[in-house]
């Protein structure tokens, strides 16, 4: 009796973390006021990111100004290099003047040349004129020598103080690099095929529309209201009962986290068919606008063209949930509103949108932002399910 208790109540625990966290029904007035408050959001975001552009401008403008200026530094410490090695030069030409003429005319001891010149003036006024010249001469030599000097001092000064500005110049340009790229990761939203505003606003409009016209009451939750009426409808879904893989083969890239909402997964094909994970019906075919959209130009991805998506209805626990397979290379034989079963071919796998590399990006969420689906896009990114809840996903496998 325990163990069935015990396997019972393990049974709600799966059923439980099977679903999304915090789901909370809305009223038609409820999404419009969701729909202004996000729509407020994305503006702010917008602006965020507009102010960032407009920093990193300025970082990459003043980074270009320092470059600039230590180029320059650079020039001036050549520069003064060479005048340090001219004056070197200088210092010894007048060296060896200096002792090529004391040779002849300096006073030291048991050297009477300097006394001979000087005594073999005819005159006093000759001899004072000599002394003078001889005096004259070395004071000239000397002071010169001092004077260069002084040069090469005032030289390695200005050279120590452009190499100092050299490093720091290099310190603050490392520092604003560094900058930048906190403000170009502030910049890159991690969100795959993000939409832009005006298209998440078009369609959340749409949504409010479509869901006047099926009547839901003012109180009522809308996502209900669509399931009862399209599941009175001859167009129903049959319920889901289990899920498959929507690769044949394959391995994970990237799992599910609050920076991720899906999986990320690849194959040795790389362009390997991609299937529904269940029984459903598609709801929406669509590229996204990665090669002009605000977002994606700022996301720090390459754009390998519009990302190609296709979004799977199905009817599971006695509502709608949505799948999403994106970066497709390309779409299978599909429509929209098209029956399908977990063996049609929805697309192959590829790279196109901000994409790294050939991988499928797999979404699900119980609602969704495109063609009347319930949810503004911030609705659908906080109503995701983690697919490995619904879908056995190991490391890697060779079936679905």
């Amino acid at each position: 009796m325990t163990k069935k208790i015990g396997f019972i109540f393990l049974i709600i625990i799966i059923f439980f973390v099977a679903l999304p966290k915090n789901i909370k029904a809305k009223t038609i007035k409820e999404f419009e006021n969701e729909i202004a408050k996000y729509t407020n959001e994305l503006q702010e975001k917008k602006n965020k990111l507009a102010k960032n552009n407009e920093e990193v401008a300025q970082i990459k403008k003043r980074i270009t100004e320092i470059e600039n200026e230590i180029k320059q530094a650079e020039d001036e410490v050549t520069r003064l290099q060479k005048e340090i090695d001219e004056s070197n030069k200088k210092i010894k030409e007048k060296d060896a003047e200096s002792k090529k003429l004391m040779k002849y005319f300096q006073v030291v001891m048991n050297d009477n040349a300097y006394l001979e010149y000087i005594f073999g003036a005819t005159s006093i006024k000759d001899m004072i004129y000599r002394i003078s010249v001889v005096e004259q001469l070395t004071e000239y030599n000397d002071n010169l020598m001092k004077e260069l000097q002084r040069l090469i001092d005032e030289n390695n000064k200005k050279q120590n103080e452009l190499k100092q500005k050299q490093e720091d110049l290099k310190s603050l340009n490392a520092d604003l690099k560094d900058q930048k790229a906190r403000i170009d990761a502030d910049s890159n939203i991690i969100r795959e095929s993000m939409p832009s505003i005006e298209e998440q606003i078009k369609e959340a409009k749409a949504n409010v529309e479509y869901f006047k016209r099926l009547n839901c009451g003012v109180n009522e939750d809308i996502l209900a209201c669509q399931y009862r009426q399209s599941q009175s409808s001859s167009g129903s879904l049959p319920s889901v009962g289990t899920f498959s893989r929507p690769i044949s083969n394959g391995y994970i890239v990237r799992g599910f986290s609050s920076g991720h909402i899906g999986y990320d997964m690849s194959s040795s094909n790389k362009s390997i068919e991609v299937y529904p994970i269940a029984t459903g019906s598609i709801h929406a075919i669509y590229e996204d606008n990665c090669t002009s959209s605000y977002w994606c130009r700022n996301m720090g991805f390459s754009c390998n063209g519009n990302a190609k998506i296709v979004v799977v209805k199905h009817s599971y626990n006695g509502r709608y949930i949505y799948s999403s397979y994106m970066h497709l290379r390309g779409y299978g034989r599909i429509s929209q509103g098209m029956f399908v079963t977990k063996d049609t071919v929805l697309g192959y796998m590829g790279t196109t949108g901000c994409s790294t590399g050939p991988h499928l990006h797999l979404e699900i969420s119980y609602c969704q932002w495109k063609n009347n689906g319930g949810c503004s896009y911030n609705g659908y990114t906080s109503n995701m399910i983690n697919p490995g809840n619904l879908v056995t996903f190991p490391s890697s496998w060779n079936n679905r």
